[in-house]
């Protein structure tokens, strides 16, 4: 059997070394189960065809440099449109008919995050719904159609989204003007859960670094959106992070850092180092998926705010950054969506909720290192192994 691993958000970055690293955990991971796996990414373009061709090379450059040359087909659409049809992409790594030689075999789709869109999406056997947001995509299912009716399989980093505490999937939905309602609601589908992927032959625990520096990566900003009592919430981790931002202040002696993206004549840059927070840049230290592991092991662990919404929906959610630090012996400070009574005792996170709760985590963390970093790589190897949650969602 074929797997194939469906993306779109990989190869549409540059500079998005932790990006990048998303999708490449499944990959490694179908490889260590010896299967016939195929990554298959999607690449619609921006209207600038140098750009566009630099994106290429460099997917195709990351790809090389994991050893998986041979292993890819990546589908280039030049002209905008929600459809996938064949006539209209590019193929690249992997010819057209190739890719109909391997459909024509058992077969299945691990699709990202609704990447891989009809009528291609519908030439595979087994076709498989990966969430790796539910507060967003499983939310926006119960306002249109994102793939529920064309999928066999849905399966969600919502560790929590099946217990009655959860709120995601007891919301009833509120169509909005313009938008088609989905032909089936997410109460009536079957959402099984996994644990983000880190591949823990790639992350292997790194020495202690030399300064105690806590440090996340991501947006500042965020676009996204859901409705919540006739509002839409602020998700960015602007908002996220206005509770904690007395932390270095608390723990001094520690260094606090925010790889974020933001322009550099953001005033929020200023604001923070007057809070004491260090600001750089992830396009530099998170450039590649190589600097992006480097990156995490400069760091004594991470500290980070998330999405209030999974926090008061309770979806479960957990990052694979998060799973990437703990693999690579670093453990985790953030808040509790619901995902702390699926973990094992010593897993290497601390939840907290508000600013004491994470001064405590963190001088505990300083205190106890070598013990929480112990943890947190027996937490990746026993509970994110890419392998393992790969044989789970395939039934290998």
């Amino acid at each position: 059997m074929t797997v194939f691993l469906g993306g779109g958000f990989a190869a549409k970055y540059l500079h998005g070394g932790g990006n990048f690293s998303v999708p490449l955990q499944w990959m490694l991971g179908l490889r260590r189960l010896k299967l016939d796996a195929i990554w298959l990414e999607h690449l619609p373009s921006e209207g600038n065809l140098r750009d566009d061709q630099r994106k290429i090379d460099n997917f195709q450059r990351q790809l090389r440099a994991h050893g998986l040359s041979g292993r890819y087909c990546l589908l280039y659409q030049k002209t905008p449109g929600s459809a996938h049809d064949l006539d209209a992409l590019r193929f690249v790594g992997m010819s057209k008919r190739e890719l109909l030689d391997r459909l024509a075999g058992p077969n299945a789709l691990l699709n990202l995050s609704y990447s891989i869109h009809p009528p291609l999406l519908l030439k595979f056997e087994r076709r498989i719904f990966c969430d790796l947001d539910p507060s967003e995509i499983i939310y926006w299912m119960t306002q249109m159609e994102m793939g529920q009716s064309t999928h066999h399989e849905f399966w969600t980093i919502g560790l929590n989204v099946n217990d009655p505490d959860c709120k995601l999937l007891n919301m009833a939905p509120s169509i909005l003007p313009g938008i088609q309602a989905a032909r089936l609601q997410p109460s009536k589908l079957c959402w099984k859960t996994f644990y983000p992927l880190v591949d823990t032959k790639l992350y292997q625990p790194k020495p202690r670094p030399r300064s105690p520096k806590f440090t996340t990566i991501g947006q500042w900003y965020w676009g996204g959106a859901v409705e919540v009592n006739g509002e839409f919430p602020d998700l960015s981790k602007k908002y996220a992070f206005e509770q904690y931002l007395d932390l270095p202040k608390r723990v001094p002696g520690t260094q606090f850092e925010l790889a974020m993206h933001m322009s550099s004549d953001d005033p929020e840059r200023e604001r923070l180092r007057q809070r004491g927070w260090k600001i750089v840049d992830p396009h530099r230290v998170a450039r590649t998926p190589q600097k992006y592991r480097r990156y995490l092991a400069s760091a004594l662990g991470e500290f980070t705010a998330i999405k209030g919404v999974d926090v008061s929906w309770k979806t479960g959610w957990l990052s694979d950054r998060a799973a990437a630090f703990l693999a690579t012996g670093r453990p985790v400070v953030t808040e509790n969506s619901g995902a702390e009574k699926y973990l094992p005792r010593g897993s290497g996170f601390y939840f907290v909720a508000n600013l004491d709760e994470a001064v405590t985590a963190i001088e505990d963390l300083l205190a106890n290192w070598p013990r929480r970093s112990r943890e947190a790589c027996e937490c990746a190897v026993e509970v994110f192994d890419s392998a393992k949650n790969l044989r789970k969602i395939l039934g290998d």
